[in-house]
């Protein structure tokens, strides 16, 4: 790796550097960390699925799946940790391939990561709306608009979800620190609401005996049932990718962000287990009256725990959404903003605040972007979501083989940080591979649990001529730039 610009201001090929491409404010703290990636793993989908989770999976099925996937992430996360600790950059997964695969490799990479981050905040925008028409049905579903792949598009709920949308992306220019206490008070918030719904759950099979929802489903066999949910965990978990992208942030050691990355995985997957066991004690009293409802968890909570227990979902949906909102905007922002300092986009999405030390045209972008998302629906975008599954376990993938490359021996006089654990760290990054692999053909192996459907897999094809086109366009600029500036401002300047 090349050695960092000799002064601010220039490039390493001596010529003059845009004064506002900055390095990022270095004000994340542990706490914040985790909190962005716990909160960008959890969002609306711990509390709003639960049931759908027992449909499809049973009580069981679902449990052991989460716990299942929770491990495989894990051993991918290992691998994160492990490429931090030698680049410790702002844009995760794209600085980690430009570094060893390559530019055409990472421009794949950013090309799917950007889409799939701002295709979830969207999503978590969409969410917002939705929480405020199962609370205020009255409010949310007049003024009807018009009809996209079955879902009403109601103007109060557009206006909703474009505010949250907004609001968002003013937290973010407005600085990293001020994003990361906010993600930390909500992660609290949720967490706390979690745990009293679980508790109470308890006490309520305690004090009336003891009756879950089945084990499996009928229709399926529980290995099925089981490889379902173990499917899902590639989405269930995406959020810790959150934090290499922030990583050029640290106010701390990257040594730290293995255990940070693993503590998340951990807590979401204790998120989701909580949310499904309280769900299943729900259901096993609620039974029928909740088929068809809007928001069948929430129904189901409160069938044992009263408003209550209505009023604390309420709570922690609106706080997954917003953690979710916010860290995925911040990664969404830092994959733009990393693509742009090695020309594979304009350069005015590599701009920084002087003030607030923000990419602030890539948050503004993100933020533009994803006001399009209310006007077509939850439908329509949850397609686009699914399709983004691909990309994120294509970015799995290429970090763990990233980590192979920089754990084999003859990588040794480059760094130490691995010592006598490089062997055990090149074999996890290589089961980590493993895994990714097996994640990815779950999408697209004919009959899997996973396989996407054909909405997104139009998507998808759409995506990448797309990206075939952007890239052609763009090939030349980006295969100019000398392989020492492109270190510079993507590998060093950031650290």
């Amino acid at each position: 790796m090349s050695s960092t610009p000799d002064r601010p201001g220039t490039s390493p090929s001596g010529t003059e550097a845009d004064p506002s491409a900055q390095p990022l404010a270095s004000t994340l703290k542990p706490s914040w960390v985790f909190a962005i990636a716990l909160g960008s793993a959890v969002g609306w989908g711990a509390f709003i699925l639960p049931v759908d989770w027992l449909g499809a999976g049973g009580t069981a099925g679902a449990l052991i799946g989460f716990a299942i996937g929770a491990v495989l992430i894990g051993i991918i996360g290992v691998s994160y940790g492990m490429v931090i600790r030698v680049l410790p950059v702002t844009g995760g997964e794209l600085a980690y391939v430009l570094a060893e695969f390559g530019r055409r490799h990472a421009f794949v990479v950013g090309w799917f990561l950007a889409l799939a981050y701002a295709c979830i905040v969207a999503l978590n925008a969409t969410a917002v709306s939705l929480a405020a028409r199962m609370l205020f049905p009255g409010i949310m579903e007049r003024w009807h608009l018009y009809t996209v792949a079955g879902w009403d598009i109601y103007l109060p709920s557009v206006i909703v979800a474009c505010t949250a949308i907004v609001l968002t992306g003013i937290v973010n220019s407005l600085g990293t620190a001020l994003s990361g206490r906010f993600q930390f008070v909500a992660c609290v918030i949720l967490l706390a609401a979690v745990a009293i719904v679980l508790g109470a759950s308890l006490v309520h099979v305690v004090q009336n005996g003891f009756a879950i929802a089945p084990a499996f489903p009928r229709e399926v066999s529980p290995l099925s049932a089981i490889a379902v949910m173990v499917a899902f965990a590639p989405w269930a978990f995406v959020g810790f990718g959150n934090v290499p992208q922030a990583a050029g942030e640290f106010d701390f050691s990257p040594k730290k962000a293995l255990r940070l990355i693993l503590a998340a995985i951990a807590t979401s997957a204790a998120v989701y287990m909580a949310m499904v066991l309280a769900s299943s004690i729900a259901v096993a009293e609620a039974g029928s009256a909740v088929d068809g409802s809007v928001w069948a968890t929430a129904d189901a909570i409160a069938a044992i725990l009263g408003p209550v227990g209505r009023i604390l979902m309420v709570i922690a949906v609106l706080m997954g959404v917003v953690t979710g909102l916010n860290g995925f905007t911040v990664s969404a922002s830092r994959v733009l903003m990393t693509m742009s300092r090695a020309q594979m986009l304009p350069p005015a999405f590599g701009r920084v605040s002087a003030r607030r030390g923000t990419p602030i045209v890539a948050i503004a972008f993100v933020t533009a972007l994803c006001l399009v998302a209310p006007f077509f629906g939850r439908s329509a975008l949850t397609w686009i979501v699914d399709m983004t599954s691909v990309g994120v376990t294509i970015a799995y993938g290429y970090t763990c083989l990233a980590a192979v490359k920089l754990t084999h021996p003859s990588r040794a006089g480059e760094s130490d940080v691995f010592g006598r654990r490089r062997p055990l760290y090149r074999a996890i990054a290589m089961l980590g591979a493993i895994i990714a692999a097996g994640f990815l053909a779950l999408l697209f192996v004919p009959g899997s649990p996973g396989q996407l459907s054909t909405p997104p897999l139009i998507a998808l094809a759409v995506w990448v001529v797309l990206g075939a086109i952007f890239l052609a366009l763009r090939h030349r600029r980006l295969m100019a730039v000398p392989e020492e500036e492109l270190e510079g401002v993507v590998l060093d300047a950031q650290t």
